[in-house]
Parts: C-alpha cells; sequence; structure tokens
C-alpha cells in the first residue's frame, strides 16, 4: 500500500498538471494615433517700448526689450515660425524681432513686422524647444507722430 506521503505527492502533481493544461490567454487590439503637433506659447508681453532720446544731428534711439522668451514643438519637418502685426505701425515706426533659433534651424535675425505674416525661424524638425529669446526693437524716425500708449499685438504661426 503506497504511503500517504506518496499518495499526496501523486495528487498534488495531478492538481499542478490540470493548473498548467487549463491555462488560457487572451489578446487585446490597441487602436492609437499621433497627430501632428505644431504648438508654439510665448512667456509675456515684453516691457514698454519708449523712443523718448536722440543724439543731436541723429535719428531717435531705437527701444528694445529681451525679457520674453517662446517655446515651440514640433513633430515635423520644415516648419516655421512667422510673425506679424495686427495692425499697421504709424508711419515713420517699425517694430522689429529677432528670436533665436531652436538647434538645427535658422533664425532670419531682425526682421521688420507688418501685417503681412513673415518667416521669423526656419529648418525647424522634430523639436521641444523652450526659453528661446525674443528682443523687440522700437525705432521711429524724426518724421513719426509722437504716440502716447498705443499697443500692437504680434501674432506667432509654427506652420509649413
Amino acid at each position: 500500500m503506497p504511503s500517504k506521503k506518496f499518495v499526496k505527492l501523486l495528487v498534488m502533481l495531478g492538481l499542478q498538471q490540470s493548473y498548467l493544461m487549463g491555462a488560457t490567454t487572451a489578446t487585446a487590439t490597441v487602436t492609437y494615433t499621433i497627430g501632428s503637433i505644431d504648438s508654439i506659447s510665448v512667456s509675456g508681453n515684453p516691457g514698454n517700448l519708449n523712443v523718448t532720446t536722440a543724439t543731436a544731428g541723429s535719428a531717435p534711439t531705437n527701444a528694445s526689450d529681451a525679457t520674453t522668451t517662446y517655446s515651440v514643438t514640433t513633430n515635423n519637418t520644415a516648419r516655421k515660425v512667422s510673425g506679424a502685426v495686427a495692425t499697421a505701425m504709424p508711419t515713420g515706426v517699425t517694430l522689429s524681432v529677432n528670436l533665436a533659433a531652436p538647434t538645427g534651424a535658422t533664425s532670419a535675425g531682425v526682421t521688420t513686422l507688418t501685417t503681412t505674416s513673415t518667416a521669423l525661424v526656419s529648418a525647424i524638425a522634430n523639436i521641444a524647444a523652450s526659453s528661446l529669446s525674443i528682443t523687440y526693437t522700437l525705432a521711429a524716425t524724426v518724421s513719426a507722430a509722437q504716440v502716447a500708449g498705443s499697443t500692437n499685438t504680434v501674432t506667432y504661426t509654427i506652420g509649413p
């Protein structure tokens, strides 16, 4: 007659075998999408740009501000950042901007903004970059009319 230990061993092996044979699997199909991403933001507004001085015999002294930055993310290639002002600047007044380029891209340098969108940074591809500098410059000729506290909106766009 088999011992109790031997019987227990046979029962345990039988249970283990039935457990292994009874194992099942299940699958799930995951559907996903990664869309086109083109995103740009600015850190805020520059300080007031005031043209209020000139050296005698010279044009008025430009006013500049480099306290703001922009951030850009794209999973595309051949993108550019363009910029435009909402309304035309007064006669004899220009607003220019200079955007630093993220790695691998090219800045257009100091560019005068108009109501027509102009490329400011080109050759942007597959990048997430932040805290890129923006320098605004306001210039006025001696024929510019005096203006008190006027504003204009600059719109930046990233795209093809």
